[in-house]
């Protein structure tokens, strides 16, 4: 009797799950059908939109809801907590698949290059994402005692960053942020933030909606400096080629027209600044230095010579994340991206590495909003059914759906399912209940592994 495809998915987030659906949406989803099972490092799916989406904004966490259709469908399963390679690795994973779909994302942080960046009072933006989102593995609090703070980069994280950090903790304690988290931002110092952009307000990669959001808070004063009001002819051609771009310098304009008010935070955009050293004394950060830059005509900047220092306490870098390798794939470290040909991982001597794909943020880099890993995930089940109806599918040897099942038993990985996240969902919400919020995320890792029933 024929059998149904089996697929396994390394990473539950979006990505992973887009890739899911577009298995079950596909004529393999008819009979004799596809079997999926996703593996999550994690003890709870959804990667970033969990661990990466700013407390604040529920908008874009109820994509979840989304997500969670998919992973109700009776054709997928969920194992959390079980590592790659740790707990099962590439070769264990022929013998169960047919393929192997790898959606590991990106979120550690891009480096960058400029003396001091090392010192104590330097963060990564992914860093402090991760402690304020409630991740289960990195430290419960963080150092918040900068009255001054810069950040560096002009895209949405930086945007999430300084307005947590502008915010007051009880602005944010309606949301579902940790105590510990609470804690941390009712103690945090800062009131200026000084975000930088080297380009102008025509290259910024903010998106509309979320610049305009740092205006509501009636504890932060956006200021837009009047002589970062700039545009060449590549600006121009920019505004007009792009909507988001034009909406994006229409609001700094106007902010950069109207009058400072009297809230309490201060949130500078700043933009034709380039970082050029974290400047500091006794290994702590004491200043940032930048140099003024200006449009050459194409919409790219260059240096001017003139440079600045800022008195800030702590610096940001909010310049891109980063995908780690994965183990027994190849690649390509200038990119931070596996190798591939349409979700195909190709190796160094231009071949398939057969039955392995890729998609999401491991496939094309972090750029792009959600939304944009939906045409990943089409293209790369478009080759992995392609290359089924065409024979080029390794053949596992033991495909029962229950053998993986009795492998992870056998190796003791405490591992979480789909029914699991329903329970652990429910504890969350639990603890929200009394103070109207709601949930609550719980963060240690066995916490969450108990309230799953892992």
């Amino acid at each position: 009797m024929p059998r149904p495809l089996r697929v396994a998915v390394v990473g539950a987030g979006p990505a992973g799950i887009y890739a899911a659906d577009a298995l079950l949406k596909s004529g393999a989803a008819a009979d004799p059908g596809v079997s999926i099972d996703l593996f999550e490092r994690l003890p709870a799916p959804f990667g970033l939109i969990r661990y990466g989406v700013a407390p604040d904004h529920p908008r874009i966490k109820g994509i979840i809801t989304a997500l969670h259709q998919v992973l109700d469908k009776p054709q997928v399963r969920v194992f959390g907590n079980v590592d790659y390679p740790g707990d099962i690795g590439l070769d264990d994973l022929r013998a169960f698949y047919d393929a192997i779909v790898f959606s590991t994302g990106a979120d550690a942080d891009r480096a960058l290059g400029i003396p001091g960046i090392d010192l104590d009072g330097s963060y990564g933006a992914a860093d402090f994402v991760s402690w304020y989102d409630g991740h289960p593995d990195v430290a419960r609090s963080w150092p918040l005692a900068a009255e001054k703070v810069a950040v560096l980069g002009v895209g949405n994280v930086a945007l999430d960053v300084a307005r947590i950090l502008a915010k007051t903790a009880d602005e944010l304690l309606p949301t579902e942020i940790p105590p510990n988290v609470y804690e941390g931002l009712a103690a945090n110092k800062a009131r200026e933030v000084h975000v930088f952009g080297r380009r102008g307000p025509a290259q910024a990669k903010f998106s509309p909606m979320e610049l305009r959001e740092l205006d509501h808070s009636p504890s932060i004063e956006v200021i837009v400096n009047p002589e970062d009001i700039d545009y060449d002819e590549g600006s121009i051609a920019t505004r007009r080629a792009s909507k988001q771009a034009d909406m994006v310098a229409k609001t700094l304009e106007n902010w950069a027209i109207r009058d400072v008010g009297d809230r309490p935070h201060k949130l500078f955009l700043h933009f034709f600044e380039s970082p050029v050293e974290v400047v500091g004394e006794d290994g702590r950060v004491t200043g940032l230095r930048t140099e003024r830059t200006a449009l050459d005509g194409t919409g790219n900047v260059a240096g001017t010579g003139e440079f600045r220092d800022w008195d800030v306490q702590a610096v940001y870098r909010a310049v891109g994340y980063l995908s780690e390798e994965i183990a027994k794939l190849p690649f390509d470290l200038d990119s931070g991206t596996v190798p591939h040909e349409a979700g195909r991982v190709i190796e160094a001597g231009g071949r398939h590495l057969q039955s392995a794909y890729v998609t999401g943020w491991i496939k094309r880099g972090p750029v792009g909003l959600i939304g944009h890993t939906k045409g990943d995930a089409n293209e790369t089940v478009a080759s992995l059914l392609d290359d089924h109806a065409n024979g080029r599918l390794h053949t596992p040897s033991a495909p029962d759906p229950e053998a993986v099942v009795a492998f992870l038993g056998d190796r003791n990985v405490r591992y979480t399912t789909w029914d699991g996240w329903y329970r652990l969902d429910a504890a969350e919400r639990a603890l929200g209940e009394p103070e109207g919020r709601e949930r609550v995320k719980i963060v240690d890792r066995e916490g969450m592994l108990r309230a799953s029933g892992a």
